[in-house]
């Protein structure tokens, strides 16, 4: 299994549910998982799940099989610092004379290995590429019976697995490039998205909301589709963190990246209509992303800025606290493919409202749902919430009820399903 990143180094919800579904699978004794990241940290939590770091494996002088070439290449870069080079393509001229269809040099270290920042940055192409390039080896060195890639970061390494050997590629997409852009897409993030979906032998998507965006913006076909939900980790942190609040005021709270995707701007204006029929309430915005500063600015331009409190990105037990603080928990997503902090909020007794442009809602029934841009009908969710008890009591109740069947082994056993019957079809194929 290839994935980009594993608790407790995550930056949302695609971490979170990488360990939950890893977690669920541990648990069937016919199932060992071996889950791959970029880069280990040495302090993830490994709870029955064999993780191999990229940046640990020695790459210096295997046999890679790049995709179209006829033959391996024998040994890829021993130290930058024997020959300068500033072009990839001349430093390949100077150390091979092989010639294959795709040409990529990665730079090793003193230990033979591949350095990853493991994060998000500039260099995050590069990153995947060189992924892809270690994943090969990972394949050739691992007897295993099927790959699973999570999202487009690890669908080059998958793909690259794949070609080594010849095992069958699910792909898991946890968001498409037209989640994340509002439709105005990346041409090189959705080539690679086309190329894993085309790759796998089938697809996990998290909703049918992302099913339908894989089978029509992506043009696969429908039978190779399959929606698997996502759950929460019964976490008794929930039940155990005791928090005083200190103010008697209501506190509604975003939690999530402040990016276009989240609807945060919707956050905020729905906000300012309550403000000014409720004074009393607190209003925060937990979490980071590129539009925090125009979030901050947003809110001043208001006047609401002593309502409104930027916590910036929280984890761990600071979620939880958090939630255990609020009266009410929004998520008013333009494009969710599930969506697991409602869920994480109803099992800390909150009451919810989503966006019905969210995966999650396809599943909940004990949740306030409203369009993302209908920040009238926002507004009125909140004041009901918050002002008649008794409805929020119903929607507590009702909803830790419903979020407690929402098992992660639940998930497991179905992906478990879905390699059973790729694996099938792949040895009648052959």
């Amino acid at each position: 299994m290839f994935g980009w990143e594993f608790p407790p180094h995550i930056s949302g919800g695609l971490g979170t549910a990488s360990y939950g579904l890893t977690k669920g699978m541990s648990a069937l004794e016919d199932l060992e998982v071996l889950f791959v990241v970029p880069k280990e940290w040495g302090d993830e939590t490994k709870t029955r799940v064999r993780l191999i770091g990229a940046n640990n494996v020695p790459v210096a002088f295997k046999q890679i099989r790049y995709k179209g070439s006829k033959r391996p290449v024998e040994k890829i870069e021993v130290s930058s610092k024997i020959i300068p080079y500033t072009d990839p393509e001349e430093y390949w001229k100077k150390i091979s004379s092989e010639t294959t269809e795709h040409k990529f040099v990665i730079q090793t270290n003193d230990r033979g290995t591949v350095d990853f920042t493991g994060r998000y940055g500039s260099t995050l192409m590069e990153e995947i590429h060189k992924y892809a390039v270690v994943a090969s080896v990972i394949a050739q060195e691992n007897d295993f019976d099927i790959i699973h890639a999570h999202d487009w970061l690890a669908y080059p390494a998958g793909i690259a697995a794949k070609e080594v050997s010849d095992k069958p590629l699910v792909i898991h997409v946890h968001a498409t490039d037209f989640d994340r852009s509002g439709g105005n897409v990346n041409p090189e993030v959705y080539r690679i998205e086309k190329e894993g979906m085309d790759a796998a032998s089938k697809i996990i998507t998290v909703s049918n909301l992302t099913r339908d965006i894989v089978i029509n913006k992506y043009n696969i076909h429908p039978d190779k589709v399959e929606t698997v939900y996502n759950a929460v980790e019964p976490v008794k942190m929930s039940q155990d963190v005791a928090v005083e609040k200190g103010f008697e005021d209501k506190v509604v709270t975003f939690l999530g990246r402040i990016t276009m995707q989240k609807g945060p701007e919707y956050f905020i204006e729905a906000a300012n209509k309550l403000l000014k029929v409720l004074p009393n309430v607190r209003f925060v915005m937990a979490g980071s992303g590129d539009m925090m500063e125009r979030m901050m600015r947003r809110a001043a331009a208001l006047k609401i800025t002593d309502r409104f409190h930027f916590t910036g990105f929280l984890k761990g037990k600071d979620v939880f606290t958090m939630l255990h603080m609020s009266d009410v928990y929004i998520m008013p997503s333009v494009s969710e493919p599930f969506g697991i902090s409602p869920l994480e909020a109803m099992q800390s007794n909150v009451p919810v409202i989503i966006s019905k442009q969210s995966g999650v809602s396809e599943i909940l029934t004990h949740a306030v749902k409203t369009d993302f841009w209908d920040i009238d009908a926002m507004a009125d969710a909140i004041y009901g919430i918050l002002t008649y008890p008794a409805l929020a009591k119903m929607f507590i109740k009702n909803g830790k009820e419903e979020v407690v069947r929402l098992k992660w082994d639940n998930s497991a056993r179905h992906v478990r399903d879905i390699y059973y019957r790729v694996i099938w079809q792949n040895k009648n194929k052959i």
